[in-house]
């Protein structure tokens, strides 16, 4: 899964489609969640990240993952988006290892507590992966 071009397909349908491949079920409750406040916000979730950002070549996706788990620890206040992320990259190849040593990179350029908050996050994530069968225990 390199990007997601197909002639003839719009930013939405594309960014749907990518959305689906990378983020699988935690990206479409982020959506499903903001129907009843923002569903216009919702399209530009589809259109804008998807549909032409992780659709452009020149990153694979588990690159495009790996960079925005390192981007979203290193913010230290977006653990709910850092969950999903970890989720996508689980799902786009990269190792419960590889995720543990992204965030303590973390701890070099953004501090030890936003690395100590995204080790916490990918506990949770790896925890409940584990308990729904989703992902052998490491």
């Amino acid at each position: 899964m390199q990007h997601f071009p197909n002639a003839g397909e719009s930013r939405l349908e594309r960014g749907r489609r990518a959305l689906a491949e990378i983020d699988g079920e935690a990206g479409h409750k982020v959506v499903a969640a903001l129907g009843d406040i923002a569903p216009d916000f919702a399209t530009y979730i589809f259109e804008f990240p998807f549909g032409d950002i992780y659709s452009r070549p020149g990153l694979d996706v588990r690159s495009r993952e790996i960079a925005t788990i390192a981007a979203l620890a290193a913010m230290g206040n977006a653990a709910p988006q850092l969950k999903v992320h970890i989720e996508a990259g689980l799902n786009v190849g990269l190792g419960r290892e590889e995720i543990i040593e992204i965030l303590m990179q973390m701890a070099v350029y953004a501090g030890f507590p936003a690395a100590l908050n995204g080790l916490f996050a990918a506990k949770e994530v790896f925890a409940q992966r584990t308990v729904d069968g989703s992902e052998p225990k490491a």
